[in-house]
């Protein structure tokens, strides 16, 4: 597993990452989230032993990534597609990554062409598309075979086909018990891929937990309800334990009460109902709502 112990890393007296603590666990893909400027590369970099911490700990399998042998066979690492030699054939620089690690080419050919690259692996890194680039990264993570990978924005510049694989991908790496760190501000396609959440705003943790139950304790989960008197019917559901609050056009967005209970509130005390609808929020809403006091960089509307 990837475990990170009471983190913390200090630029300047500032802390960009403020004893943070986690763990992303086999055979279950963990996204990695967080505002711009949460911290999130910064852990990740820290894992990967390309920063020092100021104190605290990160581990992979109990062991820093710098006391790792074949680090490439223990720990498989996407930050940055884009950091590479460009005059190097995609081979190439496969290749060199294989020998450091005492990987042989059979296994560079295979990565290769898991990723789709096959065709072009003589072609320079230089004249790569994004998604060209983000496919051979992802061929790098793979490389050695590890237990455990850490992907930064991997489905960054990739095509509709390509983020179905990637997505793909990841969960059947997971259900062969393999550990997967993912981050990702496509909250729509964490939403379809992660299964366990670690947030974090302003370098500490927010939450740590799945991702059912991030969105049912959102505020957006709930009833929807339309009905002929919402005046009446809302101090009703909140003598009963209910929270209301009021939406466009009339609605009431009820939490903390079962559907059934209301129909029967609003039927006993004489209120129509014409609409009452479970509402279960998406993750963008639920993130939203936990990291709203957390966003270090607020663009005007």
């Amino acid at each position: 597993m990837i475990e990170v112990s009471e983190l913390t890393k200090s630029y300047g007296g500032r802390a960009v990452v403020d004893q943070l603590s986690f763990q992303a666990r086999p055979g279950v893909v963990t996204g990695f989230l967080g505002p711009n400027g949460a911290g999130k590369s910064t852990t990740m970099r820290l894992i990967a032993g390309l920063e020092r911490p100021t104190s605290g700990t990160a581990r992979v399998d109990g062991s820093s990534y710098r006391d790792l042998k074949a680090p490439l066979r223990r720990i498989g690492i996407l930050l940055d597609a884009k950091a590479v030699y460009g005059a190097r054939s995609a081979f190439d620089h496969l290749w060199c990554l294989a020998r450091s690690n005492g990987i042989g080419r059979v296994r560079v050919r295979a990565v290769l062409r898991q990723v789709g690259l096959e065709e072009a692996a003589r072609r320079r890194i230089a004249g790569f598309s994004l998604g060209m680039s983000q496919r051979l990264g992802i061929a790098a993570a793979l490389l050695g075979d590890p237990p455990v990978l850490m992907l930064d924005e991997p489905v960054n510049g990739l095509d509709p086909e390509g983020i179905i694989w990637i997505r793909t991908l990841l969960r059947s790496l997971a259900a062969e018990g393999r550990t997967v760190l993912l981050s990702s501000h496509l909250m729509s396609e964490m939403e379809h891929t992660a299964d366990h959440l670690v947030v974090v705003g302003s370098g500490r943790l927010i939450a740590d937990t799945s991702m059912s139950a991030l969105i049912d304790g959102s505020p957006a989960t709930g009833v929807q309800v339309r009905c002929d008197d919402p005046a009446c019917l809302a101090p009703l559901l909140t003598t009963a334990g209910a929270t209301v609050d009021h939406g466009p056009q009339g609605r009431l967005l009820i939490t903390g009460i079962e559907p059934g209970r209301i129909s029967t509130l609003a039927a006993e005390n004489g209120v129509t109902l014409h609409e009452l609808a479970t509402h279960r929020s998406s993750l963008e809403e639920a993130y939203l709502e936990l990291t709203r006091h957390h966003t270090c960089h607020t663009a005007a509307l």
